[in-house]
């Protein structure tokens, strides 16, 4: 049973070509927009994203990333889907620079949900022609419907 990415990404956490000189400028733009969604603090989200980075880079390689973290305060799994307007150097194992970025941020308690979700996301985001498409986008609704339909038909 695979999990139903539309309740943990909604339309307004897809952020299109979004502007960032390095690893940490993406990050924390990305924390400040999930602050707004979850009501976390946007210090306390990039300061636990950082602490992941920094067990191990995130960089799946091929020009994605999944930053992600687990947080006391939230009750519900929260994802963020993002695009950037040209490549940032993330450490990635491959060397290959990041634009493509999946920031999933779950409750302390939810363990299972966590590594699901990531499961998923991981799943879907070594689909090397659906990163393309997703790059080629710059519309919020185009790039949901298009990563809703990719994890469809995963399930299926």
């Amino acid at each position: 049973m695979g999990m139903n990415l539309a309740t943990i990404l909604s339309v307004d956490a897809v952020l299109p070509r979004i502007f960032a000189r390095d690893k940490k400028q993406a990050l924390k733009t990305l924390s400040a927009h999930a602050a707004t969604l979850t009501g976390l603090g946007e210090r306390e989200i990039y300061s636990v994203l950082k602490e992941r980075e920094q067990l191990g880079c995130t960089g799946m390689g091929s020009g994605v990333c999944i930053p992600h973290g687990r947080f006391e305060k939230l009750t519900s799994i929260c994802a963020l889907f993002a695009t950037l307007e040209s490549p940032v150097d993330f450490d990635a194992a491959d060397g290959k620079p990041v634009d493509v970025f999946f920031m999933l941020l779950t409750p302390a308690s939810a363990s299972t949900e966590h590594v699901k979700a990531l499961a998923v996301i991981s799943r879907l985001l070594r689909d090397k022609a659906l990163c393309e498409q997703l790059r080629g986008l710059s519309d919020r609704e185009a790039i949901y419907a298009a990563l809703l339909s990719a994890a469809r038909g995963d399930e299926a």
